[in-house]
């Protein structure tokens, strides 16, 4: 199983400039988190942190036991062996086929025969269906094809952790949709943590079992993605549905003058040139058929139950109508507004089809 990430009160800056600050949020092992928020706001620099090679001021990341922020450089190096990370670009070796590519984190950190080599990186392969191509060098394949390559040596090690940072970036929707998926059958398959940062709506909306968002500086919101997506905050709608009006700017936030300027052009009935507003929470994606059942979905199951009524009423409403097909929600449903006043939920309901749910934090 994956290891949960916990991370207090974390602050980073270069120099003057502040990136973020009071940064708390817990990453559930072994379940798929997604991290949004507009360019410039630190995603990857937060990504670069868990794996020590960024280090915030202030603060806490612990991992598995260890404050990162605190432990020596053979600790942290044993800390990172837990991890496993897809850059944006894939960061393959031009000079190196793919089967090098892939074997070269195990040539540099184990003492591996290259018959035990073969073995893991065939099979790694195989699993981000690239069998075939080891033979192939970086720049004779398309960028999705070099997005699984890279997905393949990260897998090698064996992580308990993977990062994603933008896995989307330069792939067209088709290749995106093949590779979310493919993200979510290799969680079914180890169990491994899975966090991604990504600009991706579509990603964000049907992929991770959690969402969390940066914006000025601080963690808007985390937790499970019911919150997000059924969020009333501005910055929140804004963002996910791909309007000109609110709090997010081309560069920088705005001031308060011109959002309540655009709030005014709103109340008149001004279109701002976005997209049509996407209501609802849509289904979460499963694992292909075949493949084993994703270990964390029972595992937030019991999440929820505990959690139900800290949340928003729009999230219980929408966990409850993903809940309704087990008799869940239906029970619930009928005591009448469910969602003002959740009780404890049938424990001997079905639960083969529960949607997973994840704790909350820096909420």
């Amino acid at each position: 199983m994956g290891v949960q990430i916990d991370v207090t009160n974390l602050n980073k800056s270069f120099g003057s400039s502040k990136i973020w600050k009071d940064v708390t949020l817990t990453v559930p092992a072994g379940e798929v988190s997604v991290l949004l928020g507009p360019s410039g706001t630190g995603k990857s620099v937060f990504l670069k942190s868990l794996i020590g090679l960024l280090r915030p001021e202030r603060g806490s990341i612990v991992i598995d036991g260890t404050n990162i922020l605190e432990c020596s450089a053979k600790e942290l190096y044993e800390i990172r062996t837990l991890f496993g990370v897809l850059f944006q670009d894939g960061a393959l070796f031009g000079s190196m086929n793919i089967y090098d590519n892939t074997a070269f984190p195990l040539r540099e950190h184990t003492k591996k025969s290259e018959s035990e080599i073969r073995s893991i990186v065939m099979e790694k392969l195989d699993l981000v269906g690239m069998p075939n191509d080891g033979h192939k060098f970086p720049g004779e394949i398309s960028g999705g094809m070099r997005k699984r390559a890279g997905l393949a040596r990260a897998l090698v090690l064996d992580p308990k952790i993977i990062l994603c940072d933008e896995p989307d970036s330069g792939l067209d929707p088709v290749r995106t949709a093949y590779l979310s998926q493919l993200l979510i059958d290799i969680n079914a398959q180890i169990d491994a943590t899975v966090l991604i940062v990504t600009h991706n709506i579509n990603i964000a909306r049907t992929v991770p079992d959690n969402i969390g968002m940066l914006f000025r500086k601080k963690l808007v919101m985390f937790g499970p993605r019911e919150v997000l997506l059924t969020s009333e905050e501005p910055v929140v709608k804004q963002f996910l549905n791909g309007r000109r009006i609110g709090p997010i700017g081309m560069s920088e936030e705005k001031d308060e003058a011109t959002a309540a300027a655009e709030a005014a052009m709103l109340e008149q009935g001004q279109h701002d040139g976005g997209v049509e507003e996407i209501e609802g929470v849509p289904p979460q994606l499963s694992a292909t058929p075949g493949m084993p059942e994703r270990q964390g979905v029972a595992r937030r199951q019991a999440r929820v139950r505990e959690i139900l009524h800290t949340l928003p009423p729009a999230a219980q409403e929408a966990i409850l109508d993903d809940l309704d097909g087990t008799g869940i929600g239906r029970a619930r449903n009928a005591q009448g507004s469910a969602a003002a006043r959740p009780g404890p939920v049938d424990e001997d309901a079905p639960t083969a089809s529960l949607p997973t749910v994840s704790p909350t934090g820096g909420m």
